[in-house]
């Protein structure tokens, strides 16, 4: 590997489930540059990095000394300058995430000092709930949200409805919950969609995101009424799950956010 553009080290690789990790990455040389939660950098590996045994075979590639990079919203705190953690799903075709999924503690790669992206908390106003629907990886942005914003003792609420297949694939669960039994203003709502392949039955919520919010989830668990005058909400992971919520908060009241016009949307799509 060209070490002349490698210019970060993994420190730590955690695997939360088959195909889904948490990476921390450390800059080496460098110092973090200030970012805000909910923004996202670029990793890159060259071509020649070895792939993950799991991963599908790829077609030959044109110039593997070439620097292969993507985008990943960034789950730590900003306030924390030591690393750079990411949330980060195996996509077995793909042309980054099965190398990245190669590495171990003490590899290079390459960590961008720019980072990017509107998928902030900077256009809610102070006295605004906060509700944050989130599906797969989806839920990196909020960690770093939550971790660097989130005062126990607010007068919002708070809320994360985190969304996958199976129970396992519910990263930062143990964190959430945690969050959740010691702030008052915060709800943890974890929700699987194939409850029938639990090998411990599931006592959670089952169904899509926009299944729970159509069937109230969200006021029951919370106690909470969100409505365009008293909550923002964001979404963020299957393009899908995002496109369908827009056109259910939109028939609700709600409007999506811009630069131009201000609304109570925010959205970030994945894939």
């Amino acid at each position: 590997m060209p070490d002349l553009t490698l210019n970060a080290v993994v420190s730590q690789k955690i695997e939360v489930a088959p195909g889904l990790i948490i990476l921390r990455v450390v800059p080496q040389g460098w110092e973090l540059p200030d970012y805000k939660a909910g923004q996202f950098t670029v990793l890159g590996l060259p071509g020649t990095a070895q792939r993950h045994e799991f991963s599908d075979e790829e077609p030959e590639l044109k110039d593997p000394a070439k620097l292969i990079r993507r985008a990943y919203s960034i789950a730590s705190s900003s306030v924390n300058k030591e690393y750079i953690e990411f949330y980060i799903t195996m996509v077995r075709s793909g042309a980054l995430t099965p190398r990245i999924f190669a590495l171990n503690p003490g590899d290079k790669i390459f960590l961008s000092k720019k980072y990017s992206g509107m998928f902030t908390l900077d256009m809610v106003e102070p006295d605004s709930n906060i509700v944050m629907l989130g599906t797969g990886t989806g839920l990196a942005p909020y960690m770093a949200m939550l971790r660097e914003n989130m005062p126990c003792n607010a007068q919002r609420k708070y809320i994360v409805v985190h969304g996958a297949r199976h129970s396992w694939d519910l990263g930062y669960r143990s964190e959430l919950n945690t969050i959740a039994n010691v702030c008052k203003n915060f709800t943890y709502i974890p929700a699987i969609t194939r409850p029938n392949l639990e090998h411990v039955a599931w006592g959670g919520e089952s169904g899509y995101i926009q299944e729970l919010w159509e069937r109230g989830v969200i006021q029951t668990k919370s106690g909470l009424n969100p409505t365009p005058e008293n909550t923002h909400i964001f979404l963020c992971g299957n393009p899908s799950m995002i496109d369908t919520m827009v056109e259910v908060l939109e028939a609700e009241g709600y409007a999506e956010h811009s630069k131009k016009n201000p609304g109570q949307i925010h959205l970030e799509r994945y894939w």
